[in-house]
This record gives structure tokens, sequence and C-alpha cells, in this order.
């Protein structure tokens, strides 16, 4: 068994541009960080033989890569119709009005303010530009505003921060819930159950081959770092930077900040359960 193949979701590997999936090819952002792993993948989806392509989540406001992107599809023979945004994080929508200018097409996002056109998205909507399939999936938890993309004909679910190519995401409290975000893992998990669905092309770091035994990883460390935290309350620790010091001690102190926003929303659903 290879590295990769060993860990959890079986990453293909480095973030690969180009085709990930019959339908999906992934052109990299320029803005790798601690928080955005390699960058941000910006993913053009389209139907085998269509001339027209969904992209989902432009990425930063960087006339470069929007440019690479709108190249990427033209080369492919296709134009961009339609712009889809996972949520309002700026290294995936940032570059989205720009974007549209640049393709004269629509953006559509479950969040009012960021779209451009007449039609948002809502849980259940089914998009079918060019004959593609792309099937809405709430969820919300890393932002309330996070939707996920099932592609039903590559057995693919396109994730944005919800589950992550490599790493685990964060709750962005206040506006990320821990509860939703349990209620979403599970939601994705039974797309991989009852869906078929087996590829997650994540916002950022490598496709994973083995969407449940990512979303099971997912859902065990969330119970394992839940405990931790409520086990650290009990031996008299306060204070989210507190917590953080304690439990997230094996992890790189530059992403203390935003594991500090993980332990608020873990401390806002242990204190509603009446567990502290």
């Amino acid at each position: 068994m290879s590295e990769a193949a060993a860990l959890p979701g079986q990453p293909r590997g480095g973030v690969l541009p180009g085709p990930a999936t019959a339908r999906a090819t992934n052109v990299l952002a320029p803005n790798p960080s601690a928080m955005t792993l390699d960058g941000t993948n910006t993913w053009i989806v389209a139907e085998p033989g269509s001339d027209l392509a969904v992209v989902i989540d432009p990425g930063p406001l960087d006339d470069g890569h929007l440019s690479h992107v709108i190249a990427t599809a033209e080369k492919a023979g296709r134009r961009i119709a339609l712009t889809l945004l996972t949520h309002g994080h700026p290294d995936h929508a940032e570059g989205a009005a720009r974007f549209a200018e640049l393709t004269r097409s629509p953006v559509r996002a479950l969040d009012p303010a960021l779209r451009l056109g007449d039609e948002g998205l809502a849980p259940g909507d089914v998009i079918t530009t060019g004959g593609l399939e792309l099937r809405v999936v709430p969820t919300p938890g890393h932002t309330g505003d996070s939707l996920c993309f099932h592609l039903p004909a590559d057995r693919a679910v396109l994730t944005g921060d919800t589950v992550l190519g490599r790493g685990t995401t964060v709750v962005a409290h206040p506006d990320g819930r821990l509860g939703d975000y349990l209620d979403s893992l599970r939601r994705l998990r039974s797309l991989t159950v009852d869906d078929g669905v087996h590829t997650v092309l994540p916002g950022h770091g490598p496709v994973l081959d083995d969407a449940q035994g990512a979303v099971e990883f997912y859902l065990a460390h969330r119970a394992h770092r839940l405990a931790q935290v409520e086990t650290a309350v009990e031996n008299g620790l306060r204070t989210a930077a507190d917590v953080v010091a304690r439990v997230y001690a094996d992890v790189d102190p530059s992403l203390w900040p935003a594991a500090e926003l993980s332990v608020r929303a873990q401390l806002e659903y242990l204190t509603e359960h009446g567990l502290i």
C-alpha cells in the first residue's frame, strides 16, 4: 500500500492541476498558506462534449489566476456560463465579481450578498448547465453559508472547505457551528453510503479517492477533539486560548488562532448540550 493510500481518504498525493474526473478539472490558485494549504482549488466542471462549463469557487482576486481559469476552459473548447460559490470566504469568493465581468456569467451562492444575477442557490437545487447535473447539498458548519455540490455522474462531491484534501477544517465560530457541522458530515456520509460517492474534490489539498473514509475520519476526529475540550474544562481551563494551548499542543502555533475559533464552537456546543 502506498503512503498516500494509507492516509485518511486516500489522497492522490500532491495537488495536481488538470483533470481529476471525467467532468472536473482543477486550476490551482497561487495563494498557498498555512490555512489554504497549496492554494485554492478552482474547479471547472462540464459535461463531456458540451461547450458550456460551470466554475466552482473562482478563488482570490487575482487577474492572472482568473484569466488562467478562463484560458483552461477555452482550451477545452468551452465557455464559462455559470459561477457557483461553496461559501463566502475570500480565498474562494473574492474574485467572483471580477470573474463575472470577465466571463459575463452570473454568480450563484447561498448568501444573497454574494450573488450576481437573478438566481441564488438553495438546498436541493439541481444545476443543469450544458447537460451537466450538479446537486446542491447544504453543509453549514464551517460557515453558515457552506454548500457542497454532488456530481453524481462522476460519483464525486465538491466540498469547498467542509472536507479538505489534507488535515481537517475549522469551524469558524461564531458563524460556523459545531452541531451544524456534525450534521453536515453525516449528510456527506449518507452520500457515500446511499448514493455511491467515492471521490472528494476539495477546496484545498489533493483529491481524495475514499470519500467515506475521509468523512468517517472527520467524524472521529471531531469526537476526539470534543472529548479533549470537555476534559480540559473539567480540569479547570476556562478560556478558549487556554484550551487551545492544552488540546492543540501538537498543532503548529501559527494555526492556534484558527484553532481557537473551533474551540469556541466546541465550548458553545458543550454548553448547549449541558455537558459543561
